[in-house]
């Protein structure tokens, strides 16, 4: 079977790459278990001097890495080049925290001597999704790397293109060989590798769909997962918020990379007293955005990823706008492109509520009341991040508990940092990437006790 790569804005046919055979497949599971033998023995400084050197590769080539994912998903040119900066920033945080993170922890019992050590599982599988192909690939891979782990990488069939410069990008750094290889694989024929003895663990950005499959691959062989799946965010604005400042960051939240992403604002839920002027803000800044050439720095909204992503998305808008939603801008499509759009008097049934947007629309609902705003935004099968703008924090404070997704920003978009961990819970998914906690996601957490004869 042949993966296809094309540019969402030309059409044209950018990369094609044959599977790799079971054969092949087979030969790279084999040599990646051998070099974890040695990985694992590796120690804390040597990682870190190596990823040192990827985040240094990343930066020196960071326009041709950055016009590798606008060509293969179309990403504006300036959001790639900071998703690269971002992927550097992993690099350099893990480097300088991984051995504090993983170092062994003495604890008081019985014995004359008890302790935790993080020892590393051996070889970890990671299938990630396109919408973020390095970032998504290095959120998962320094980490996992650097405690001392091999990886290998299943990508989204559409940016191979991408996987294989992520490849590039530790090769060059002097990674040994097979301690990160890439996979050309399609989906079908993924749970055979789950299910490989060599495989340890697998960690999966996708859908929820996907989600599902891969937590009974993994659990039928008794193997972890970490699930880090779709998201309907809630932007919650409350009366008393600065509604110029949660405009602007509200088209940030729900528009940059054209709305494809698992963290960006897919409900607003508005306070009825700021309603009308919080609308006609965001209809302004919407205005304004430029849509066109993503290789083009000015371009603000790109393609779609694909013709399919679109017709979803249009069917989306379609079936809300006969439930009663009405479209106040945009909404036309183009090829590839969905005209930026804003659609109000959406409410829980239609699908612009209900599913996830994955697209440049921002679905508005008018709320009477905090309590109602608190209700609706709960009203989801997931639960990865919401957005709470008002001016008065120790109220803000009091409604943190009432949300029950992985994060809760106030006054800002929701966004992930290496600082920070990074998950959801429910249809969201389940485990954490980034921080200490990502860290320790792919480690066996031993207990050694010693008592003194």
């Amino acid at each position: 079977m042949i993966l296809k790569s094309i540019n969402p804005y030309t059409g044209e046919v950018i990369g094609e790459f044959e599977e790799y055979p079971d054969g092949k497949v087979e030969d790279i599971l084999e040599r990646s278990d051998e070099a974890f033998g040695r990985w694992k023995k590796s120690s804390f400084e040597q990682r870190a001097s190596l990823m040192d050197k990827a985040g240094v590769i990343l930066r020196k080539n960071i326009k041709e890495y950055a016009l590798s994912i606008t060509a293969g998903m179309g990403k504006p040119l300036a959001e790639s080049k900071l998703e690269i900066e971002k992927c550097a920033w992993a690099c350099d945080y893990y480097a300088r925290n991984a051995a504090q993170f993983l170092r062994s922890e003495p604890v008081e019992t019985d014995a004359d001597i008890s302790y935790v050590t993080y020892e590393p599982l051996g070889t970890i599988l990671g299938i990630m999704p396109w919408n973020f192909p390095f970032w998504q690939v290095f959120r998962f891979a320094v980490p996992t790397l650097m405690a001392g782990n091999t990886i290998l990488l299943k990508h989204a069939s559409n940016i191979q293109i991408c996987a294989l410069k992520i490849e590039e990008v530790f090769t060059a750094a002097g990674f040994p060989p097979f301690v990160f290889a890439n996979l050309v694989l399609g989906s079908a024929r993924v749970d055979r590798v789950i299910k490989h003895d060599v495989v340890k663990a697998v960690s999966l950005t996708g859908s929820a769909v996907a989600g599902q499959r891969v937590a009974e691959a993994a659990g039928n062989s008794l193997k972890k997962s970490l699930l880090e799946l779709g998201g309907s965010n809630a932007f919650v604005v409350l009366e008393d918020a600065n509604i110029q400042k949660a405009v602007e960051t509200g088209i940030k939240a729900r528009f940059q990379n054209a709305g494809q992403s698992c963290i960006s604002a897919k409900r607003f839920i508005i306070h009825k007293k700021i309603s009308e002027k919080f609308i006609s803000l965001f209809l302004e800044g919407t205005g304004k955005l430029k849509t066109g050439d993503p290789a083009d720095l000015d371009t603000d909204i790109g393609p779609l990823a694909t013709i399919k992503q679109v017709e979803i998305l249009e069917e989306q808008v379609r079936k809300s706008v006969s439930m009663g939603a009405r479209v106040i801008t945009g909404g036309r499509r183009d090829k590839a492109f969905f005209q930026p759009a804003v659609v109000v008097d959406v409410t829980p049934g239609m699908p612009l509520f209900d599913e996830e947007v994955f697209g440049p629309v921002a679905p508005i609902t008018v709320v009477d009341n905090t309590e109602e705003a608190i209700a609706l935004a709960g009203k989801t099968t997931f639960g990865l991040g919401v957005t709470l703008f008002t001016s008065d924090l120790d109220r803000a404070r009091e409604l943190v508990p009432k949300f029950h997704d992985g994060a809760v920003f106030i006054n800002g978009l929701v966004k992930s940092d290496p600082r920070m961990p990074f998950g959801g819970t429910r249809h969201s998914g389940y485990g954490r990437e980034l921080s200490v906690h990502g860290i320790r996601e792919f480690v066996n957490v031993k207990t050694i006790w010693v008592k003194k004869v």
